[in-house]
């Protein structure tokens, strides 16, 4: 079961920390996109980089 993060006082849930931590490892994710071109292999980059981000969030959830 997942636990709450306080900060401050407030309560936030743990699904945000996962969305935030899966946005960090997508930024990091881009750079490396940048550097082996990956939107000459996807008809639509921004789509498969936000698939991407729904693959990454579901392995933190699942595997933390």
């Amino acid at each position: 079961m997942y636990e709450d993060i306080h900060i401050g006082g407030v309560l936030i849930s743990s699904f945000v920390a996962y969305a935030l931590a899966a946005f960090v490892i997508l930024l990091l994710l881009r750079w490396v996109f940048a550097r082996i071109r990956f939107s000459r292999y996807v008809a639509n980059a921004p789509l498969a980089e936000a698939g991407i981000y729904v693959c990454v969030l579901a392995l933190l959830i699942a595997l933390i």
